[in-house]
């Protein structure tokens, strides 16, 4: 059955979507029409509980996750918990609660390695009995220097030929925690001299004294990756494991494996690769988002500057321009760069249609409206989004004192500026015509106040509006209603477009300006703000609510993403 004849929402994956074209689908594809799973589709996105996820695993969550989708299959989340010197509670709770997040769910699908460490152990005990495994007491500069390169073969360790008898008895003292940490390995038997590194007998158990944090102290040896990833795959039944290119040279372990254990593991999965997400102005390293975190470059896991999925979440994306920008990216086997503003432009397309538009005024200037009367105020009508009149409006108030924009001023304007300046005439957006008619400085000459009159005849939505026409358009608040709130205006983390490209040090491109914190004024409508609330700060910006700190009464707005691209083409005044 094809994947349009599937296309539905699958409450074990999450929500419908468009069908993309990619290779990984043409090969389900061919596997359906030859019947080689007998239709069936199981795929499994497994991170490493050792850290937060990134912007580069939504696109593997939202492959993975979608096959599986598209094809009526199932997806499994598998922890591949084998490293628990790294591995943490918190980052397994961060990693489930970002993938529910997005949009997908595993049902009843949630799986662990270490749910299988009994297993893997059992056929690590049929690979030495088989000959294809052997215990090895060189230590691991030992074992590096007979490895080889690229260029020169490796060679036998003097242990490689050890009994199976023997064999089997040091690795079960190993097990029974006789040894300490690096006396002993347990190498696969494949071949020193292979051209591929990593079929060079690699390390599949090691010894490490360690407390887990799911099995406790029961173990003490833990199996490495890539023994641990095929066998947890078949024991799954997968049948499409899709990986990231890296992994290509890895797939002759992982099919050798299986190929030794064909009698006595459930099934064969298929080895997919694809390339990684390369994101401009980013850093995909693990090692590297750990560095700026304990470093104090950023304010931890979920800063609203990091690409991890908990810092864009408080950025202010949405799931849904996350998996539409994943979707729009598509898959193929070729590395390339992705540039940053396209995942930006799949934010503002997704909240242009669903943020409730809002005035602030992030930089104020006061502003005195010298004819309009004493001690009186009016309420302007707003709509909450322009295209969605069956949104309804909301009430601006206007009174004699208003803020405006800083940069809606220009005491001596340059070409092209359409906005207020001494002599001439704005339209208040909502409201009335306003003329500039003085100006106030301090003693330093910086503009405190304006002075403006304004037309009475002119108001927004009345007959009189369209008989006077001016250029510009500004927003504005009354100050004696406008509501005091914090404003986070972020920018790029890095100003780099590759910030680590060719080895580089990363941390020298970080962004001096990539965060602001300003006191601003906005509408009374945003006083009540809840955390997560999204909205259009008109000409500004897309703005969330803080997840963290913000709360009614006293709102903290985070800058999501600019109207426009202002990395790429500058706005126009």
């Amino acid at each position: 059955m094809t994947r349009e004849a599937n296309l539905k929402d699958n409450p074990a994956t999450g929500p419908a979507a468009l069908p993309v074209s990619n290779f990984i689908r043409n090969i389900i594809e061919e596997d359906n029409r030859t019947g080689k799973w007998n239709g069936r589709v199981e795929t499994r996105f497994p991170p490493e509980p050792n850290g937060y996820l990134h912007i580069g695993h939504a696109k593997s969550i939202c492959l993975n996750f979608g096959l599986a989708r598209d094809y009526n299959g199932i997806c499994h989340l598998r922890f591949d918990d084998t490293n628990p010197e790294k591995e943490e509670q918190e980052y397994v709770d961060s990693i489930l609660d970002s993938v529910e997040w997005l949009g997908f769910s595993w049902g009843k699908h949630l799986h662990y390695a270490s749910d299988y460490f009994d297993k893997l152990y059992e056929f690590a005990e049929h690979l030495i009995k088989r000959g294809k495994a052997y215990v090895d007491s060189l230590t691991a500069e030992e074992i590096r220097a007979l490895r080889g390169t690229l260029t020169e073969v490796g060679k036998n360790s003097p242990y490689r030929e050890r009994g199976t008898e023997e064999n089997l008895d040091l690795f079960r003292r190993m097990k029974a925690g006789e040894f300490a940490d690096g006396t002993h390995v347990l190498r696969a038997k494949i071949d020193m001299t292979s051209p591929n590194i990593n079929l060079r007998d690699p390390v599949i158990y090691r010894i490490r004294h360690v407390h887990h944090h799911r099995t406790g102290d029961k173990w003490c040896i833990y199996p490495m990756y890539d023994y641990t990833h095929c066998l947890s795959d078949a024991l799954e039944k997968i049948t499409h494991s899709l990986c990231t290119l890296e992994f290509e040279d890895h797939r002759p372990l992982y099919d050798w494996v299986l190929d030794q254990l064909a009698d006595i593991v459930p099934c064969h999965p298929q080895q997919i690769e694809f390339a990684r997400l390369n994101l401009t102005y980013t850093v995909m390293s693990k090692r590297k988002l750990i560095e700026l975190v304990e470093g104090g470059f950023v304010d931890g896991w979920d800063d609203p500057r990091m690409n991890t999925l908990a810092g864009v979440r408080r950025r202010g994306y949405t799931p849904e321009s996350i998996r539409l920008f994943a979707e729009r990216i598509g898959v193929s086997k070729a590395d390339s760069w992705i540039e940053l503003g396209m995942l930006e432009d799949c934010l503002r397309e997704d909240l242009n249609d669903r943020a409730h538009r809002r005035l602030a005024v992030l930089e104020p200037l006061k502003v005195v409206i010298d004819n309009y009367p004493e001690n009186s105020e009016e309420d302007c009508l707003a709509p909450n989004h322009p295209q969605k009149p069956e949104w309804g409006n909301r009430i601006v108030p206007l009174s004699k004192i208003i803020y405006i924009e800083r940069s809606d001023f220009m005491e001596t304007p340059s070409k092209g500026y359409f906005r207020l300046s001494p002599g001439t005439e704005v339209r208040l957006r909502y409201a009335y015509i306003v003329k500039c008619v003085n100006v106030v400085k301090d003693a330093a000459g910086e503009v405190i106040e304006i002075h403006c009159t304004y037309d009475p005849d002119t108001r927004s939505g009345t007959a009189g509006a369209d008989k006077r026409k001016v250029k510009g358009n500004i927003h504005w608040l009354s100050a004696n209603h406008a509501r005091q709130a914090e404003v986070r205006v972020y920018d790029r983390l890095f100003s780099h477009v590759q910030p680590d490209a060719g080895g580089q040090d990363y941390k020298i491109f970080l962004n001096p300006n990539s965060k602001k914190i300003i006191t601003a004024y906005v509408e009374p409508a945003l006083d009540q703000a809840q955390p997560e609330d999204r909205f259009q700060f008109e000409r500004h910006g897309y703005f969330i609510a803080d997840r963290e700190s913000s709360k009614p009464g006293k709102p903290v707005f985070n800058r999501a993403v600019t109207l426009r691209d202002s990395w790429s083409k500058p706005a126009k005044a």
